[in-house]
């Protein structure tokens, strides 16, 4: 029973991180019906921001500063730059498509993704960067519940996902920018009519959604520990199926399909084999698509005439 439950921990903390990169699945096509397959490169991008910071601060074992600052350095950073990495693509890759047919978008989307992880590469190299992270946190001062082990890391990223989650949360549903995205995902036309600066309230959108991804990049770094630049494909997939499954548009969908791939991807990996947990991740997203194509909380989308 022990080992139920510290897989049902690494399921969760894995899951957080994979809704917080679906939230910006969700946010995007919500307001622009865009697949953008680019974003799990934003994680990747972000995940190098935190190693950066972490080798500027002296080193995983010679840290010069407190390492709550260090922290706080690492996820605002790559919260600012990934955004702002998030919004020039929206800009330049993006906007001059936005009346185009659906297929050209989305081609672009690739594009991009294809071209972040090659300048990753190029830039960084092919071998893996390591953060050694209980180098810096000792992961031994978690929590121990019986022979169940939550270390330090798994807190902190869980914790802040679900503080990062209430907030966007909060901020769409309670705001006037929340009024404006969602008056934009009803309607962009109509909601240009009606005085809402469009282009902005879309980059915000990407700058908010970037954001979330590259703070889940730093956390996968510390959880993880390596990185590389093809980290983003597969987290890139898993979010989107997570995304999907939860209903594609829907905010609470992707927490909750998020939550649902990590926990399943943990429980494969731990009671059958590392080897078939992508095979039975994808499978749950055939088996959701089969049952119910809008995804668990997501709803039909009407067909204007």
């Amino acid at each position: 029973m022990s080992f139920f439950f510290q897989e049902l921990v690494n399921g969760i903390t894995t899951g957080a991180l994979y809704s917080l990169i679906a939230l910006g699945f969700s946010m995007v096509y919500g307001v622009l019906k865009l697949l953008n397959f680019a974003h799990g490169d934003l994680y990747m991008v972000g995940a190098y921001i935190g190693y950066f910071v972490v080798q500027w601060a002296g080193g995983p074992a010679a840290i010069k500063i407190p390492v709550a600052l260090l922290l706080v350095i690492m996820f605002v950073l790559a919260a600012v730059l990934v955004g702002g990495l998030g919004v020039a693509m929206e800009r330049f890759a993006y906007r001059p498509l936005r009346d185009a047919p659906r297929i050209a978008p989305l081609i672009t989307a690739i594009g991009v993704s294809f071209f972040l992880e090659n300048a990753a590469l190029l830039l960084f190299g092919g071998q893996y960067r390591v953060y050694n992270t209980p180098e810096f946190i000792k992961l031994s001062s978690g929590v121990q519940i019986g022979s169940v082990t939550i270390d330090t890391v798994q807190i902190m990223v869980v914790v802040l996902s679900v503080a990062l989650m209430a907030g966007l949360r909060l901020l769409v549903s309670r705001t006037l920018l929340g009024k404006q995205m969602r008056a934009v995902a009803a309607d962009r036309e109509a909601a240009e009519m009606m005085g809402i600066n469009v282009n902005r309230t879309i980059a915000i959108t990407f700058f908010l959604g970037s954001a979330l991804a590259g703070v889940a990049g730093v956390m996968a770094g510390l959880l993880f520990n390596q990185v590389t630049n093809t980290i983003g494909f597969i987290a890139g997939l898993k979010a989107f199926t997570a995304a999907v499954v939860g209903g594609i548009g829907s905010l609470t969908g992707a927490m909750l399909g998020g939550l649902l791939i990590g926990l399943a991807e943990s429980f494969v990996t731990g009671y059958i084999s590392s080897t078939y947990t992508n095979l039975l991740v994808f499978a749950l997203l055939i088996l959701v698509m089969l049952s119910r194509p809008s995804g668990l909380l997501g709803q039909a989308q009407l067909q204007k005439v």
